[in-house]
């Protein structure tokens, strides 16, 4: 009989409540504030980062998940009885965790020949951030719980990660200009002219895809860009930072042009607040390709 464990990194941003509900593995990254080190979900929750990013004058600075680290998981869950470890990782443009996890794995098996056969890794690229994977997660432990095969987590996975995008604004450049996202004569400018500019994540890139002028068009122009692109009657999500009324806003601005409301939400923490700020309004959607 089939024994699944879904993994993941504290990057996906899932909530503590899905954390414990679905018994999923989140891996904290480590955060340095000059310093000072912490670990993610440990040391701080995503309230107090935010406050912390407030005093710091710098740029917060994530260190990448180690080999290492990972095969002591994997042997951990091998020696548990798991058939299956299966671990959604982010973006591999972004960090070089994924490709950590591959080695992990293959040194793995190195180690414990006896292993093939009956125990299988699974490592996947979301080639994203935020609740775009951690949709996936939360989903790929429901259906482990509900005894889903492993094959079966793995292709309705890929099949979203294929798929899922992000439009998401931050309220100011403030951040974005520090960590070099945007480049800094573009932060002055539209600082300068009250715009806050629609960034797009999709297939590994962050692009500008539009811009919104001023804090109150934020919510339906980024409403207005999910709408070219949404594949109707899917299932899509919020992501928001440390403003809860533009969580609010986005949820209901999508409700009203979909008729139905989102499936769930998702609060950044330090891997995007890092560079985009601790506010932010945005819609994690499946893209009709």
């Amino acid at each position: 009989m089939s024994k699944i464990k879904i993994i993941t990194d504290s990057a996906s941003d899932i909530s503590a409540e899905n954390e414990s509900r679905f018994a999923i593995r989140v891996i904290p990254f480590k955060v340095a504030l000059g310093s000072d080190s912490y670990i993610s979900r440990v040391d701080f929750d995503n309230e107090q980062f935010y406050t912390m990013m407030d005093k710091y004058d710098g740029i917060p600075v994530t260190s990448q998940i180690t080999p290492f680290e990972f095969e002591e998981i994997f042997s951990d869950y091998y020696n548990q009885g798991f058939t299956d470890v299966i671990y959604i990782s982010i973006n591999s443009e972004g960090s070089a965790t994924y490709g950590n996890s591959v080695m992990a794995k293959n040194s793995f098996f190195d180690n414990n020949p006896q292993a093939a056969g009956e125990y299988n890794i699974y490592c996947i690229d979301s080639r994203t951030y935020t609740g775009a994977y951690g949709y996936a997660v939360v989903k790929s432990a429901q259906m482990a719980m509900d005894g889903k095969s492993a094959d079966e987590i793995v292709e309705f996975a890929n099949d979203w990660l294929e798929k899922c995008t992000i439009f998401f604004a931050p309220y100011t450049l403030k951040y974005a200009k520090k960590s070099g996202r945007i480049p800094s004569a573009v932060a002055f400018v539209g600082d300068a002219l009250g715009l806050c500019p629609i960034m797009k994540i999709f297939d590994h890139k962050i692009t500008t895809f539009s811009k919104a002028r001023g804090r109150a068009s934020v919510v339906p122009s980024v409403a207005d860009c999910v709408m070219k692109e949404i594949e109707k009657g899917s299932d899509y999500c919020i992501v928001y930072g440390d403003d809860k009324q533009v969580r609010d806003d986005m949820a209901q601005e999508m409700t009203k042009r979909l008729g139905y409301p989102p499936s769930d939400f998702y609060q950044i923490g330090a891997a995007i607040a890092a560079n985009a700020g601790p506010t932010v309004s945005g819609v994690i959607f499946r893209a009709k390709i």
